[in-house]
């Protein structure tokens, strides 16, 4: 499962951030559970940022819910003003909503990233 989301993430990005030595963006998979709604499941993400690195828009087949651990991250959601958050803030995406991430900070920035999405649909799906 890392693999693949890996490779889309690598898709999704572009080569955008080829210049750092680190990965640009790292994802660890931390929880993927049935829920009580028929049909959904509920993952958990670890997303690790390096300095300057932008998530570029996407959406998810479902609600997110991030939540900073470390670092300063600007989101702009399709529609809403950008928003910046620190470390102890978090963040609500309705399912669909396109949206980006960016660090905008000076190190790392790591995320805590909720998700309630349907099953069997791709959970990173890059905005057109």
């Amino acid at each position: 499962m890392k693999m693949i989301q890996a490779m889309v993430l690598a898709l999704v990005l572009g080569g955008v951030a080829a210049a750092h030595a680190e990965q640009p963006i790292e994802r660890t998979d931390l929880v993927k559970n049935d829920i009580d709604v028929p049909g959904h499941e509920v993952v958990q993400v670890r997303v690790d940022i390096a300095p300057g690195v932008l998530a570029p828009n996407h959406s998810h087949p479902g609600e997110e819910v991030a939540f900073v651990l470390e670092g300063t991250l600007e989101y702009k959601l399709e529609g809403r003003e950008p928003v910046i958050l620190k470390a102890g803030q978090s963040l609500f995406i309705p399912s669909g909503v396109v949206h980006s991430a960016k660090n905008v900070g000076s190190g790392k920035a790591s995320e805590l990233a909720t998700y309630i999405v349907r099953k069997d649909e791709a959970l990173v799906v890059p905005a057109k």
